[in-house]
Formats: C-alpha cells, sequence, structure tokens
C-alpha cells in the first residue's frame, strides 16, 4: 500500500491553520492550467490528500509554503 499525507499531517508539519490551507488549495485548483497535478488529483467532496512524493503533494506544499 502507498503511503497517504493528508491535508491534517500536512498543516501540522508546516505550522498552518487547516481552514487557511484549504482555501489556498480551493484557489490553486480552480486554475488547472497552473496546477495541472493537483487539479487532477483533486476529487470533490473527498479529503484532502495525496500520495507521498506525488507531483500533487510538491504542489500542494509548494502552494502551501
Amino acid at each position: 500500500m502507498s503511503d497517504i499525507i493528508t491535508l491534517k499531517a500536512l498543516c501540522e508539519e508546516m505550522k498552518i491553520d487547516p481552514r487557511e490551507a484549504r482555501e489556498r488549495l480551493r484557489a490553486a485548483v480552480t486554475d488547472a492550467k497552473a496546477n495541472p497535478a493537483l487539479a487532477k488529483s483533486r476529487k470533490p467532496r473527498t479529503p484532502w490528500q495525496w500520495v507521498k512524493g506525488s507531483e500533487a503533494e510538491k504542489a500542494a506544499r509548494s502552494i502551501l509554503s
């Protein structure tokens, strides 16, 4: 099974408020041309989570930093 990292774990690691992180990610996902990996990985009405080391996780980290 592949390792999964959740938004909650990412927020704890980066010391970010989860509400603010979700707002940033939602805004980033709407621009699919700028963030294709993140937009492709997002499924509506599901938790924010990514496979560790994936392009989508790297994109999420860069948006939240």
